[in-house]
């Protein structure tokens, strides 16, 4: 925690800097759609899990290192976490059950970017690691039976304490996507493929790995 904190740091000076060290500053928000892989030595649970949209915001800032190339870093409060829902029928009655799992993280991408000009329009890759802390989250579950609701709010617990803690704070994994620039504005497509495993709980090999496809927009400075 102590290596994630120096490292969100080093960001916010480098951000702070852009017009010493830098030369385009971007800031961007967007939309996430993000899920959850879970699993062990036994089985897959997360197959019926879907998407849960969410959002992400911050700024970013870009370091050029020739006409092509360069690197880009920032900061990002995004969401992540998972949805799903299941239907029974019982007596002649549809029991429905939804379960949301919604989490908050700041990620730092750390990502190579390869422009290409296009005359009118730029396109652009990118392609990296990134760092995340989770910040807060909370799972929601509801109950529908008989043409009656319950619903149920628990919040999570971050920590590696297998008997008390839900998830571990840190991840980190790879960023890839690609996406187009028009003048100032940028339209960019990534996915986030979580390698850390956040699970708090690991008998039998349980694994919890973050996934987010996110759709941005961003105005270059």
């Amino acid at each position: 925690m102590k290596y994630l904190a120096k490292i969100l740091v080093v960001v916010i000076v480098c951000t702070m800097t852009t017009d010493l060290f830098a030369q385009n500053f971007v800031v961007k928000g967007g939309l996430n759609l993000s899920n959850m892989v879970t699993k062990d030595d036994d089985d897959t649970y997360s197959d019926d899990f879907k998407m849960r949209p969410g959002f992400h915001v911050g700024a970013a800032v870009e370091f050029p290192i020739n006409e092509m190339f360069s690197f880009e870093t920032g900061l990002l409060l995004s969401t992540k976490g998972f949805q799903t829902s299941e239907e029974e029928t019982y007596d002649g009655e549809i029991l429905k059950y939804e379960q949301k799992l919604n989490l908050l993280y700041f990620d730092i991408p750390l990502t190579a970017k390869a422009t290409f000009d296009l005359g009118n329009a730029k396109i652009y890759g990118v392609f990296g690691p990134y760092l995340g802390m989770g910040l807060s989250g909370k799972l929601k579950a509801e109950f529908t039976y008989g043409g009656e609701s319950d619903s149920e709010e628990e919040d999570v617990e971050w920590g590696s304490d297998e008997e008390n803690d839900d998830l571990k704070r840190l991840d980190f994994g790879l960023t890839m996507g690609a996406g187009v620039e028009i003048s100032s504005i940028q339209i960019g497509l990534t996915y986030g493929l979580g390698l850390a495993n956040i699970s708090s709980y690991n008998d039998n090999g349980n694994k919890i790995n973050n996934r987010v496809l996110g759709i941005s927009v961003g105005y270059k400075f």
